[in-house]
């Protein structure tokens, strides 16, 4: 679990009370029903007239994913296709029928088993980019929907502004209620603005940012099962597939594990390779002082 979108939205709304307490000031006083219902009401049906059924059950469903939603590092995604790709070397490419019994992931278990029944190299590729553009096109439809209420949500605010201070002239006869009736007024702008860039924003980008990040895996899986069918040597099919990982996104080099190890022991190869090489060359040039 991935808790940035709690934590950004709990301090956030944490600076808005710590704000209204040093201005010796009520929470109340802004949690008035009537602007409330006007702003979060409107702003969700138009929303929802903007587009289909669908598109709004979908959104709300993808809600809880925001919050809760696992990215899968992609370092595991790599570990997972090199482990697979040492298979296919050793036991042959109808292997991965049974090895696709034990991977939970639907896109790379439909990928290996495809690639058993002998599905040609291009035709896999073409099957597994529409699956990932389908994919990526159906995640983001939620995103879409969330930033758009996040453009609605300022104007329905406003709207609820101006009703109120139309109620507001209606009473300029009551000079002791003016007061307070304006200041009932603006809020509807403020949560107009507060729900906006407090929730819907946020989500919308949340969102957007998981669908990418699902969309980089299911590359990652896509590349990397079709060099598996085309027999790659698996750590050079691994070091292919972390080249296609920015580098923040990585375990560091000299980290313990397999990645770890197996960089030490392309250091010390490379370092025995040196040493082997500096020892040889003509006569003369060992006798001369080595360099500070």
């Amino acid at each position: 679990m991935d808790p940035a979108t709690l934590i950004g939205l709990v301090l956030a709304f944490g600076a808005l009370v710590a704000m209204i307490t040093i201005e010796h000031s009520s929470v109340m006083s802004i949690l008035l029903p009537a602007p409330m219902i006007l702003v979060f009401g409107a702003t969700i049906a138009v929303g929802l007239a903007g587009g289909t059924i669908k598109d709004f059950t979908s959104a709300f469903k993808a809600v809880p994913g925001a919050f809760l939603g696992k990215t899968t590092p992609p370092q595991s995604v790599i570990d997972q296709v090199v482990g697979l790709a040492e298979t296919a070397r050793s036991s042959g490419l109808l292997a991965l029928d049974q090895a696709a019994d034990n991977v939970k992931d639907p896109f790379l278990r439909g990928a290996l088993q495809n690639i058993a029944d002998g599905t040609d190299g291009d035709e896999l590729r073409m099957l597994l980019e529409d699956e990932i553009a389908t994919a990526a096109r159906s995640n983001r439809n939620a995103a879409k929907f969330f930033t758009g209420l996040g453009g609605y949500a300022p104007t329905v605010g406003i709207i609820g502004t101006v009703v109120s201070l139309t109620h507001v002239l209606e009473n300029l006869d009551t000079p002791a209620t003016l007061g307070p009736m304006i200041a009932a007024a603006f809020v509807a702008t403020l949560w107009g603005l507060l729900s906006a860039n407090f929730i819907w924003l946020p989500l919308g980008s949340r969102l957007r940012r998981l669908a990418d990040l699902e969309a980089d895996r299911m590359t990652l899986v896509l590349e990397g099962a079709l060099a598996v069918q085309a027999g790659s040597q698996p750590r050079l099919l691994g070091e292919r597939l972390r080249a296609m990982v920015p580098a923040e996104l990585l375990p560091k080099v000299g980290a313990k594990g397999k990645d770890g190890a197996a960089d030490t022991a392309g250091a010390a190869a490379k370092t025995k390779t040196k040493t082997k090489t500096s020892g040889k060359g003509k006569g003369k040039d060992k006798d001369l002082p080595e360099a500070a």
